[in-house]
């Protein structure tokens, strides 16, 4: 019986293989592309509100907030001056502000210390399928 069994499993293996390739070959119709809105600012981050600020969760590769260094831990306190007090109040100050600009973030360091960071924000890419 585990003979049956492991050669099931090499043929289900094989033909996964021989699925994968010629979707790979052929154009498949659920493959994404990526196109931006260019006229809204992209940071590149994903963060929670928590203990009354803005907490970064995580930062994308690749990204203006990676290049001035953010990192998951940091919290936002400010933008441009204003504080910002709620998930979509940052959100809005973001994607409100053009692709190119660099808009003076004040953020509260893991360590403690504050620092303003001026990344140069990118457009905000969208993925459709």
């Amino acid at each position: 019986m585990a003979g049956v069994a492991s050669g099931l499993a090499l043929a289900t293996t094989l033909m996964a293989m021989q699925v994968a390739d010629t979707m790979s070959t052929r154009q498949c119709p659920h493959r994404a592309t990526m196109t931006t809105y260019s006229d809204e600012g992209f940071l590149g981050v994903r963060y929670v509100y928590q203990g009354g600020s803005i907490r970064i969760d995580s930062v994308l590769v690749g990204t203006p907030a990676a290049a001035v260094g953010l990192t998951a831990g940091d919290r936002v306190i400010a933008i441009e001056g204003d504080r910002v007090d709620s998930m979509d109040e940052m959100e809005e100050r973001i994607r409100s502000a053009q692709p190119g600009t660099r808009p003076a973030i004040l953020v509260k360091r893991k360590s403690g210390h504050t620092e303003t960071v001026r990344p140069m924000l990118m457009s905000r890419p969208i993925i459709q399928y």
